[in-house]
Formats: structure tokens, sequence, C-alpha cells
């Protein structure tokens, strides 16, 4: 298993020196996502600090950039890291897209167009690479022209690897079938990840052809730890995180594993009518155990260990800082 760094919201002066810092610790690779950051200029930063560590989104949000423009964006920073990065790719809610990022399409049928985007992107590497013509028309996106003069080099190394996001089956499907690898959602349990996870990404497998060793499955994870006193309070703040995502009915799917479906309906109209302080009244100990690992940093990488049967790279959902408790995780 591979072990990974993470940052969300860490300040863009300080992506560089903590991608170095991972590196410099042994870890495998240094993902970011798309919170109060593009993903891509912190990715620069990394990319241009490190010479050796994978460096990935966990995630970008597609469909606020076309297909075009993250392409372009992914084949200069696989160059600038000579060819060390994996492009992670999501649809988000559809809240985040409408009311965040002010995406102007009809919210329908989210599952086919992020289908599609994979396609597009990848036909745009495959042709550049090849130094052909690029030619993609779907039903969502059409790009037929894209001339020399604006063509990039062909890469020295094969292009970025593509991981897709997903919670429903079919973008868990959508992963098997045409990604390299998946985000498993943060919020998720070993049994989610075993009985929802797997079957679903292996029908994806056999649709390409390949097998489920074929797609890696990456996974970050709530963590409780520290000495008794901190893993007081960060308890509560996993409590808080899984009361907020609960709120999303789009991940009911992940507590209906457990029977716990209809918490999902009651924390959403709490947060419908912002009482937002009375989610972690129905976010009981026993979810909070569910969806987390607990313990002193110097026995967290033997939880993460024995945890899964099928993660292939595991990150602690917590923001890296550099501080040496981390080379307990190495």
């Amino acid at each position: 298993m591979d072990v990974d760094a993470y940052v969300s919201t860490a300040d863009i002066s300080d992506a560089g020196s903590l991608a170095a810092d991972a590196e410099a610790f042994g870890f495998d690779g240094f993902w970011v996502t798309e919170a109060t950051h593009s993903p891509y200029t912190l990715l620069t930063l990394a990319a241009e600090h490190t010479e050796t560590i994978d460096v990935g989104s966990s995630i970008g949000v597609a469909f606020p950039r076309s297909p075009m423009v993250t392409a372009y964006t992914a084949w200069d920073l696989q160059r600038l890291s000579s060819g060390r990065l994996t492009l992670g790719l999501g649809a988000q809610v559809k809240g985040h897209n409408e009311r965040r990022f002010s995406v102007d399409f009809e919210w329908e049928r989210p599952g086919p167009r992020l289908r599609e985007y994979v396609e597009v992107v990848r036909h745009l590497w495959d042709r550049w690479q090849a130094g052909e013509d690029v030619h993609y028309q779907g039903e969502f996106y059409e790009i037929t022209l894209c001339p020399e003069e604006f063509t990039p080099a062909p890469l020295d190394s094969p292009p970025p690897e593509l991981y897709v996001a997903g919670v429903n089956p079919f973008n868990l499907k959508l992963a098997g079938h045409l990604g390299d690898g998946l985000h498993v959602h943060p919020l998720h349990s070993p049994r989610y990840v075993e009985e929802v996870v797997v079957p679903n990404v292996e029908t994806g497998t056999d649709i390409a052809g390949r097998s489920l060793d074929d797609v890696t499955l990456s996974a970050q994870v709530f963590a409780i730890t520290g000495p008794a006193d901190e893993r007081e309070v960060a308890r509560e703040r996993v409590r808080e995180q899984i009361g907020f995502y609960g709120s999303t009915r789009t991940y009911r799917r992940i507590f209906e594993v457990h029977g716990w479906g209809d918490v999902v309906e009651t924390l959403h109209s709490l947060s419908t009518e912002g009482r937002w302080d009375e989610l972690t009244d129905h976010v009981t100990d026993e979810m909070v155990d569910a969806f987390s690992i607990e313990g002193e940093w110097p026995h967290l990488r033997e939880k993460l260990e024995t945890r899964y049967d099928y993660v292939d790279r595991v990150s602690l959902y917590t923001d890296f800082d550099g501080g040496s408790r981390w080379r307990h995780l190495v």
C-alpha cells in the first residue's frame, strides 16, 4: 500500500515546501484538492519543488473547465513534473456546480457527461502524443479544431494517469471502464468499499476487458489521532464532517450500507432549515467508528494497512503540515 500526503487549504506560498517535505519524509504521493485554491496552481508549485514524488489532484472539479482547458493544463504539468502527474477528476454535487462555479448547463445526467469529459481528455492526449488531428464529437462535447500552432509537442513520458472520483454506481463503473484509478470519497467505510465500490469498479473493468488490478483505488481517511485530549477534539471534528457530508443526499448510499439511510434525510432537512449546529446530534459514535480510524501516531500506519483489502493508496484526510509526527506514516 502506498501512503500519500494530502493538502486542501494550505497557504499557496507553502505548497511547494510542503510537497518537498512530503518527498523528503518518504511519502509516495502528494495530493491537492479544489477547495480554497486552484488545484493546478498548487500542483505547479509541488512539481517545481520535487523530483520523485507523485503529484496529483484529488480532485479537480471537471465541469467548470472545458475538457480542452483541462487537457492543456494536465499536459503542461506532466511535462513540468517529468511524468509524475495524476489527474483526478470529479463531478462535484449539483449545488456547487450551479451556485459556486456557475456552471451554465442543466444539471442532468452528470455521470454520462463526466464519462464523455474523460473520453475527450484522453482523445486529446492520444492525438497530441501521436501528432494526429483532433476530432471528437459526442452528445455533450464537440472538439474538432486544434491547429498545428495550438497543438503541444509530444511528451517525453506517457500522458498523465487519470483517476475518477465516484460515489454512485455509474461513476464507480466509469472509473473501472476508462480510469487508471478511483478516488474513493473520504466519507467511506471498509464495508462500503467492499460491498459497493469494488463490485461496481469490477463491472466497469469487465466492460473494458480489464481486471480490478488495472485500476488503482485511492482513499483518504478520517483520522482521530494524537494524545487523548487531542483525540477528543479530533473525534468531534470528524463527527462534524460526517454530519456535513451526510446532509447532502448524494451520499445516502454510503450510509445505507450500514442501515443509516434515514439519518441522511434528517441531516438534509436540518441543513435546509439552517440548523447546522444540530447535525452532530444525529451522528452516533458507531458512525464515527465506521467512517474513521483512531489511535496515536505511531500506530496509524498499521491501522491503515489492516483496514482495507482492496485500497492501493491511502492518505489521511488531514492537511499535511510537515510536522515530524507525520514520519510515523512512512
